[in-house]
């Protein structure tokens, strides 16, 4: 069952799936799909493609429904899982291309790519189409045969996503959907005939998976888990333009994005005037429902326990010597809408490195730049960072001395591109980055030497004849 955050009103409803009949179906479907020539497999994700953009609004108004997010949002959600084909396409021929290398009397040394299998597909509530999508599109195309387990909290797209694979002609086998919560998670990971898990979720239950398959090295584990990304603003006279920055980087999404800025990390001589910019702008932040009018810039979050969540939250870092800038406010507590908040944590003598996935930006001051690079990497994660503002040679610094697998210059922390590799160390990834590098967790090297007839002799260490 789904309810709508911005409403409380009940959206889906369904039974939970059995893991061995999905899973059985799928190792029956998987060796006629690997079979397939790759010049069909990709004909067939694209008629995926055309599949999306016919239900295109639909599938946008369902998500913006289920996750609560803006329609505007939804929209360039629906519009990543289409262009995600593409960017797939080239890839998997650019990742995981055949090489072929003549040596004469040695025959020929060939390079190619078989798919792992049965691959679980594991997805988040924030952005349910997308993300599972980045997963399933490179492990189809590489031949593998995939089970979505989509969130608990956002079963109706993955439901949908699943129907518009299998309209396009993809064998009903080859993709499936399997409704659930933690149990069926934990079920389908540890299940003896899946041959790799792709996980988009918090640390904790990405941790508890890679604990889970420590002892099974044959089967593919890929990891993304978030992060306490700081973002770091140094000397610019582009103050405006700053404060926007941490504003998108913090805020988007109603900061349920794993790049989102979760840290500030400022400059002392520029705290004041940024401070009171950023504090403008966050205090012009419209939140509501997805089809309100005017639009909003963020919804609510996913549900009341993660609401109340943050709302503790703020309330433990004010206690244990923060500093509120901008109150955290909810205005109902049925709904669970959140005000975007801000908090100086400088004076903390131990701040949490968790995090906190919502609309919660800490602020931490700091008098030099080493400083402010020791800050940004008093974390455990490592997923993305930001510098705003300082000169070439203090980026380059900044670049090679920061934790992180997404490392931007006056840019926000989140937004990254699909044609890039995206994940990160630490608590944030298993160093198997998603997006551009799918293709190299969905398919797997094989290195051949190949003559068409044998040939071979023997010297050294053989009596004569």
């Amino acid at each position: 069952m789904s309810h709508e955050p911005a409403t409380g009103a009940e959206l889906w409803r369904g039974a939970h799936g059995n893991v061995d009949e999905v899973v059985a179906r799928a190792r029956l479907a998987w060796p006629g799909w690997a079979a397939q020539s790759l010049a069909n497999r990709i004909e067939l994700v694209r008629r995926f493609a055309n599949e999306v953009r016919k239900d295109q609004e639909a599938f946008a108004e369902l998500i913006a429904r289920e996750t609560g997010k803006p329609m505007w949002e939804a929209r360039t959600e629906v519009e990543a899982v289409i262009a995600k084909v593409e960017i797939s396409v080239r890839a998997f021929a650019e990742r995981t291309g055949q090489r072929k290398l003549d040596s004469a009397l040695q025959g020929t040394a060939a390079l190619r790519h078989k798919p792992h299998g049965v691959m679980a597909v594991l997805g988040p509530y924030n952005f349910p189409a997308h993300l599972p999508n980045g997963h399933m599109i490179p492990a189809l195309i590489a031949g593998n045969a995939v089970i979505l387990k989509p969130s608990e909290k956002t079963p109706a797209v993955g439901e949908k996503l699943v129907q518009l694979f299998n309209r396009c002609g993809i064998p009903e086998g080859v993709v499936q959907l399997l409704i659930g919560g933690p149990d069926e998670g934990k079920a389908i990971v540890a299940h003896p005939d899946i041959n790799g898990v792709l996980f988009t979720g918090s640390a904790q239950v990405g941790i508890a998976i890679n604990r889970k398959l420590a002892t099974d090295p044959g089967k593919i584990v890929a990891l993304e888990m978030g992060g306490n990304n700081p973002i770091v603003v140094w000397d610019t006279p582009k103050v405006a333009d700053a404060a926007a920055l941490i504003v998108q980087s913090a805020f988007t999404t109603a900061g349920q994005r794993c790049t989102a800025a979760r840290r500030l990390i400022l400059n002392s001589r520029m705290y004041d005037e940024v401070i009171a910019e950023t504090k403008r702008l966050a205090d012009r932040i419209i939140v509501g429902a997805p089809f309100d009018e005017p639009a909003p810039f963020m919804g609510p979050v996913i549900d009341n326990r993660v609401a109340d969540q943050l709302t503790e939250s703020f309330v433990y870092l004010l206690s244990n010597g923060g500093r509120a800038i901008k109150h955290m406010r909810r205005p109902d507590d049925s709904l669970p809408f959140v005000s975007p908040a801000i908090i100086d944590t400088t004076a903390m003598k131990e701040r949490p490195d968790v995090e906190l996935f919502g609309p919660l930006l800490q602020v931490i001051r700091v008098d030099d730049f080493d400083e402010a690079i020791a800050e940004a990497n008093a974390t455990r994660f490592g997923l993305s960072a930001s510098l705003i503002g300082g000169t070439p040679q203090q980026y380059n610094r900044f670049w090679a001395n920061v934790r992180a697998g997404i490392v931007n210059w006056n840019r926000p922390t989140n937004g990254a591109s699909s044609a890039a590799p995206f994940g990160g160390v630490g608590y944030s990834g298993n160093h198997r980055p998603a997006a551009f590098y799918a293709a190299d967790y969905c398919a797997y090297p094989v290195t051949s030497t190949e003559m068409e007839q044998p040939r071979a002799s023997v010297g050294v260490g053989f009596k004569d004849a």
